[in-house]
């Protein structure tokens, strides 16, 4: 052979010693890259619907990492599967900080306190931070004779009664079921694709009741369509101080505090976590952004790495522990 045929195959130590110098070389650029990231616009996934609590508060939360990032945050709605076809989404993306996933908790402790098979891993991707946090509103519509949670139980005893949800495995859906195993009740939960359509139902008349985000059904509690009776969470409204918690209204455990989280695929380099991390804390220092999650009824939250992470290892805790006590299964 030619020592000169450029053709022919490198020898395999010169064949290692090329992947070792590659490997440096990409292994010297990502650290470059990473600190000036982001270059282009960055993709934000959210895995539910338009028009929900979460939906609100991602577009927020882009806008101002456009402006203090000096790149577009786009957001794009993969939703279905109760927030999973999403996730899987964010999790087979590049690990290279274009693509973020803004989604609440459940997919990662209530999912799977249930079982729920995922196509994706949860350590496929990481936390980067909470951005705030809320209870859920007992409500029903107008139309049903209960004015109080204890007038609600009574009811159920007697007949079985509809609660609307965003989906199978929704937090509206178990919470549901923490009620009903709360109250020895029997609820039919009637499944929709979002909390926004799960809403509507409820304002409708639709169905009958729903345990559900407070923030979008506010303004069918103010118009007189929707009476709220309990809020099931560790604490009030912000939006509603006069209705009582489920706890305080005689019916303890009954309690689904949703987290809204931001993730990104597993591998994404250290100092562009650190930079969304830096800008996520930084919209949530905005007084006009707080007055806005506010107004939903959502306590603003900035925690991150090791914070962030106990939150959702403590709700996943929480709700493993009352599906092993009743027994409970999504549908």
């Amino acid at each position: 052979m030619n020592v000169h045929d450029r053709s022919a195959p490198p020898r395999p130590g010169r064949r290692f010693a090329l992947a070792a110098l590659a490997g440096t070389a990409l292994g010297a650029a990502l650290p470059a890259r990473a600190q000036s990231w982001p270059e282009r616009p960055v993709r934000v996934v959210v895995n539910f619907p338009p028009g929900g609590p979460l939906d609100v508060v991602a577009r927020l939360v882009a806008s101002h990492l456009s402006a203090t990032l000096k790149q577009p945050f786009v957001v794009e709605n993969v939703a279905g599967a109760t927030g999973h076809i999403g996730a899987a989404n964010a999790a087979r993306a590049q690990p290279d900080g274009y693509t973020v996933l803004l989604s609440i908790d459940t997919p990662f402790t209530l999912s799977t306190a249930l079982g729920t098979t995922t196509t994706y891993k949860a350590d496929e991707l990481k936390v980067v931070a909470t951005m705030g946090s809320a209870g859920s509103l007992i409500g029903v519509h107008a139309g049903v004779g209960a004015t109080s949670l204890g007038a609600l139980i009574d009811r159920a005893r007697s007949q079985e009664m509809t609660f609307s949800t965003a989906g199978n495995a929704s937090p509206g859906h178990f919470a549901a079921l923490m009620l009903a195993d709360a109250a020895g009740v029997k609820i039919n939960p009637i499944h929709y694709k979002g909390n926004a359509p799960a809403v509507m139902a409820l304002a409708s008349g639709e169905v009958q009741g729903g345990v559900l985000a407070t923030g979008g059904l506010l303004p069918h509690i103010r118009s007189g369509k929707v009476r709220a009776l309990a809020i099931a969470g560790s604490r009030r409204s912000i939006a509603l101080p006069d209705v009582p918690t489920a706890a305080e209204a005689g019916l303890g455990g009954v309690n689904l505090e949703t987290y809204f989280v931001a993730m990104v695929p597993a591998a994404t380099p250290p100092p562009i976590v650190s930079a969304l991390q830096a800008g996520i804390v930084d919209a949530l220092g905005q007084q006009d952004l707080r007055a806005r999650l506010q107004a939903m009824d959502i306590h603003p939250v900035a925690a991150t790495g090791a914070q962030a992470e106990a939150q959702l290892t403590a709700a996943r805790e929480r709700y493993a522990a009352i599906v092993r006590r009743t027994g409970m299964k999504a549908d």
